[in-house]
């Protein structure tokens, strides 16, 4: 069965190239949310296996986000996004329960690595 994967970034363009990326690496895009709002709601009646998570966004962030997120979905492993220069961002959402994160622009080998070392944990 296919990784089922929660894509949250709040530029259509970025869930775009993201969600191209795994479904040719054979993974499940089970849904999208371009908010942090949208992404709790989505979690939680969709359970996926993993979340991407964009940190900054319009109406409530990803790290804002990521503890609803693990309250609802407590299975899902979190993968924060982030472009440069988010590093303080990332170190208190990894110390908050992500489990990894990529930096944009996204590459294909680091995303699909991301996604198999949160996976084996």
């Amino acid at each position: 069965m296919a990784i089922r994967v929660l894509v949250v970034d709040d530029a259509v363009f970025m869930r775009t190239v993201l969600k191209k990326m795994l479904v040719e690496d054979g993974y499940e895009v089970c849904g999208e949310a371009g908010n942090g709002l949208e992404a709790i709601k989505l979690a939680k009646e969709l359970t996926p296996d993993v979340v991407t998570l964009d940190i900054t966004m319009p109406e409530m962030d990803g790290v804002t986000a990521l503890p609803k997120i693990m309250e609802v979905s407590p299975n899902s492993k979190v993968i924060m996004c982030s472009a440069m220069g988010q590093q303080p961002m990332v170190v208190e959402a990894i110390k908050n329960g992500a489990k990894d994160f990529i930096v944009k622009p996204f590459q294909k080998a680091r995303v699909v690595q991301a996604i198999e070392n949160v996976m084996s944990k």
